[in-house]
């Protein structure tokens, strides 16, 4: 895999400004608190405009790698000044130095929250109303085999009893929650009467050959082929030759856009070698892909209902999903970790670390097919969600993070008085521990990340 200077160039600047965001909501609730802050640096590294208000100093430096708030004076040495001045953050009041603490990962949810808003109001956003239902579905046949007050418009509360905030706990669920050969059962509520019913999809199940892809129904104009949107972990039998993104154009020779595709492609049989032709960043290839079977269903059915913003019902309604985002990523995430513990997941997906998030980053920006509008938008989405992760993970209690400072304030204010120095540093010498731990845990889940593709 190789990453351009751009992608790097990208991830820098998005983190940059994300944990710059996420700083001045330290400094900005110190502010309102009248608690005092001595210097406020955007980026790192040597300074390039400094000035100085209110006895604040401010600077904007050269390498965009994070920020910093000072809230402590420092002598000539650069040893921190010990004050029992009552407006230092370190005499404050607790409830206070806790809004300050619980600022920088609130200024990141915000960010996030702002950042899909603006997102909705570009592209549309989706709904977790359904707005169709497909021909030959499980929900059709649950509708027409089965009482039931469905009606286009209502609502997805619930799939499994699992309650879903926005379209991205929805697809969760759907796909990663319950297997595609068992029964589904939605809470849904109702968009006439506001009610509560449940819809039970059962599967139809059969067997046929496989790519081991799912794609988009239709072919792409460019390259007359199939963009991949999925690939499966048992295509080639264990060994995807495929990857998302991809342009799949031919198999054996015989074009996926001729009418009797289908026809041709149902007649090869299991342990078949076939010769794939696709398309990978406007290069083709061709590799050999052994043919199997699979047990498959009929789909679920569901369509969910996308609305472009083009008025103030609709712009509300973006604002809504977008403020439900954190607590979909919160969702999700704990959820993931949890299949991770459950043997469903690989451990070394539970988290990403800087080498993963430029991976990321690399494949939008890198990739020659799409436009730079599309890739602004991708990019756009990756912030958001980034943002809104780095919320997560600054609430956890490791030293250097906010989480730690959260439990230590509110241990205090539960006892009535401070840790005694013995206890705090026992509790920094672990966290510190777990620190070093997870950092080393992302570079290597990164790095096997890599090998695997």
């Amino acid at each position: 895999m190789s990453i351009s200077f751009w992608s790097i160039l990208v991830v820098l600047l998005m983190l940059g400004v994300l944990v710059t965001i996420h700083e001045l909501g330290h400094f900005w609730a110190a502010c309102l608190l009248k608690i005092k802050a001595f210097e406020v640096s955007i980026f790192v590294g040597p300074s390039l405009i400094n000035w100085k208000r209110k006895g604040v100093e401010y600077s904007i430096r050269a390498l965009p790698f994070g920020a910093y708030v000072r809230f402590t004076d420092i002598d000539e040495n650069g040893n921190a000044v010990v004050s029992d001045d009552p407006d230092l953050l370190v005499n404050s009041p607790r409830w206070k130095r806790l809004l300050v603490a619980l600022a920088g990962p609130f200024m990141n949810m915000l960010l996030g929250v702002i950042i899909f808003t603006i997102l909705f109001c570009i592209i549309g956003f989706t709904s977790l109303n359904i707005g169709l239902v497909r021909p030959g579905s499980q929900l059709e046949t649950t509708l027409t085999t089965t009482e039931t007050e469905f009606e286009l418009g209502d609502t997805i509360v619930k799939v499994n009893g699992n309650r879903v905030f926005t379209y991205l706990d929805y697809y969760y669920e759907i796909e990663n929650g319950v297997s595609g050969l068992d029964e589904v059962t939605l809470t849904m509520k109702s968009s006439s009467t506001g009610e509560l019913y449940d819809l039970t999809l059962t599967p139809a199940t059969d067997t046929k050959p496989m790519l081991g892809i799912s794609h988009y129904d239709t072919t792409d104009n460019k390259y007359n082929g199939w963009e991949v949107i999925e690939v499966y972990d048992t295509q080639n039998n264990g060994d995807p030759v495929l990857k998302i993104g991809d342009y799949l154009t031919e198999v054996n020779g015989k074009s996926v856009a001729d009418e009797d595709f289908n026809e041709y492609f149902s007649s090869l049989d299991e342990g078949d070698t076939m010769i794939l032709t696709y398309i990978r960043n406007g290069v083709e290839y061709e590799e050999e892909c052994v043919m199997t079977m699979i047990t498959y269903t009929n789909e679920r059915g569901i369509v969910l209902y996308s609305y472009d913003v083009n008025s103030v019902s609709t712009f509300l309604g973006a604002f809504k999903t977008a403020a439900l985002m954190p607590i979909t990523v919160v969702n999700v995430s704990v959820k993931s970790i949890g299949d991770v513990f459950e043997g469903e997941e690989e451990v070394y997906n539970m988290v990403s670390g800087p080498v993963g998030v430029t991976s990321v980053v690399s494949e939008v920006v890198d990739d020659v097919d799409d436009s730079a509008a599309v890739k602004a938008l991708n990019v756009l989405q990756l912030a958001g969600i980034i943002s809104i992760g780095l919320m997560f993970t600054n609430m956890l209690p490791i030293p250097g993070l906010d989480g730690i400072q959260v439990i230590l304030i509110v241990v205090e204010m539960i006892i009535g008085h401070p840790l005694s120095r013995r206890s705090e540093n026992v509790i920094n010498v672990v966290g510190f521990v777990m620190l070093i731990c997870l950092v080393l845990f992302a570079l290597a889940s990164d790095i096997i990340r890599i090998i695997l593709e």
